[in-house]
């Protein structure tokens, strides 16, 4: 298995997925801008997404997907779908009263998410809870998405799980379009619009993904839900998996509460996350996906030190794209914003207040993606628990932090924090694999993180001094000047960035790109 290429593949079609998410924000910010509309469907949309992220993802990709490869190697095909029959149908159980009872309940959890608006505005609170009783079911669809990306995860077929997302945002673009030119813009039916959007898109991904895995030769039926060994090992894995995977949408959700007591403040803090998503979804999500099933495979056939190999090369992966990335929406956030939100109802005071939220997760950035570099070495063991307890302790300096700075820096406040409990969470992590045996690093690593750290600051100072000289084009009131501004921007910090490894010997590369062409190399393992 190529890992490289499999990092690459998810990432390609992450950073698709990503880049139209942006196009969507962009006509979201243009046609609801940070208003009361805007807010509410933000919240309402939040909603399904944080029980997705919790329940679907977090708990699956951690205990789903060691489970299944070893009903495949242990007893073959059949044994695999009799194995995944039994999970879907427990799944669907769950979320159907889960989906039912957030419908009836649906104001208090409204108000648990953003007490803020019940004493700001009775209107916008019951906008926002009307817009997540529609948005709501898009759980089952979306959840449906992560069984059978596991799955095909299993299969070696990470790309049809990868492109599964640009659906959502080709539908809500062309929803987004629509409400432009029926003169919706700004007006509580284009938050009704929206949600109906995302309901419909759900369905769309669902769908998709069961037509590729009968393709692939497997075809699932739906048994009776039944309390079975297996139904009760997942259950284990995933409830301490629901915690360790989804800590970061914790901290979200967490923040999102005390932000609706600051008018725009949770709007702020969505536009500064969607930006700091691009990097993390692309290579966390990449590494997430394509790293558990190569460890989980490497463990079971006893290859210790090819466990190491990977996670080392992992490691690097990931710091080669993250820290530059960091540098870059730690010194120059503005620009950034400006050039992708600012028009419409979105002005030049948003632009700050995003800036400045997006500087401060871009301080945890790194830290973002190393738990996904280091949780799945305890997921590939089938240990949940351990992370469960350090996403406790993320969760409280996070959660503290953030009610300690938020009557000084405001929103920001919150993203700092955030940054802040995810670095506390790495650091546990780190020490325990090593204080375990579960992980080494190795000589090539050693001597390449310190360079690619050093190549990252250098950029870092050209990049900020090209930023100062291009001033007077991220001032210009067009569009396209800033554009073509940020255009510089982005690509001389990229070239810039590889010159500095390559000179410095931080990357090979001549390698990283024949094996992206799916060429073996003698280091690349398995």
């Amino acid at each position: 298995m190529n890992l490289l290429r499999n990092f690459a593949t998810v990432g390609s079609f992450t950073m698709l997925s990503r880049l139209l998410g942006f196009a969507r924000d962009i006509l979201i910010a243009a046609f609801l801008g940070t208003g009361g509309i805007a807010d509410a469907f933000f919240v309402a949309f939040k909603l399904p997404n944080l029980f997705r992220r919790l329940f679907a993802e977090g708990a699956f990709n951690s205990a789903f997907v060691p489970l299944f490869a070893r009903a495949l190697e242990e007893g073959g095909q059949e044994r695999a779908r009799k194995f995944a029959e039994e999970i879907l149908s427990a799944l669907l159980l769950a979320l159907s009263v889960t989906t039912v009872l957030a419908e009836i309940f649906t104001p208090v959890l409204v108000f648990l998410m953003a007490p803020g608006f019940a004493g700001e505005d009775a209107d916008k609170f019951a906008t926002t809870v009307t817009l997540t009783r529609i948005c709501f079911p898009y759980l089952m669809a979306m959840s449906l998405v992560a069984f059978l990306s596991g799955i095909l995860n299993t299969f070696d077929r990470f790309a049809a799980a990868a492109f599964a997302p640009v659906m959502l945002n080709i539908v809500l673009i062309g929803v987004l379009t629509g409400i432009g030119l029926s003169g919706l813009a700004g007006s509580e039916q284009a938050g009704w619009v929206l949600s109906w959007g995302v309901f419909a898109a759900g369905i769309i991904q669902a769908a998709m993904l069961w037509v590729t895995v009968r393709r692939n030769g497997l075809k699932l039926r739906l048994p009776r839900p039944r309390w079975t060994a297996s139904v009760k090992r997942l259950l284990k894995l995933g409830v301490p998996g629901v915690i360790a995977g989804g800590i970061t949408q914790i901290n979200i959700m967490v923040g999102t509460i005390i932000a609706s007591f600051a008018p725009g403040a949770v709007s702020y803090l969505y536009y500064a996350d969607r930006i700091y998503q691009l990097p993390l979804g692309v290579v966390g999500i990449a590494i997430g996906v394509a790293l558990l099933p190569e460890l989980s495979r490497r463990l079971r056939a006893g290859d210790g030190e090819g466990a190491f190999h990977t996670q080392n090369r992992a490691l690097e992966f990931a710091l080669v794209l993250t820290l530059p990335a960091a540098i870059a929406l730690v010194l120059v956030p503005a620009e950034i914003i400006s050039v992708l939100f600012q028009r419409g109802a979105f002005d030049a005071a948003d632009t700050q207040a995003t800036a400045a939220a997006l500087a401060a997760y871009g301080i945890g950035l790194p830290a973002f993606v190393l738990i996904k570099v280091l949780s799945p070495a305890f997921f590939a063991r089938e240990d949940t628990a351990t992370p469960m307890w350090f996403a406790g302790a993320n969760m409280a300096v996070s959660v503290i932090g953030a009610i300690a700075m938020f009557p000084l820096l405001a929103h920001v406040g919150i993203a700092l924090a955030t940054s802040l409990g995810a670095w506390t969470n790495v650091g546990l992590l780190w020490a325990t694999l090593l204080r375990r045996g579960d992980y080494r690093t190795d000589a090539l690593v050693r001597r390449r993180l310190p360079r690619i750290a050093a190549s990252s600051v250098l950029m870092g100072a050209i990049v900020f001094g090209l930023a100062i000289a291009l001033q007077p084009a991220f001032g210009h009131s067009g569009l396209l000047v800033r554009a073509a501004a940020l255009a510089a921007l982005v690509g001389t910090g990229m070239i810039a960035f590889f010159a500095l490894c390559q000179v410095t010997g931080a990357i090979d590369l001549k390698r990283s790109i024949g094996q992206l062409r799916g060429r073996r190399t003698p280091a690349d393992g398995a």
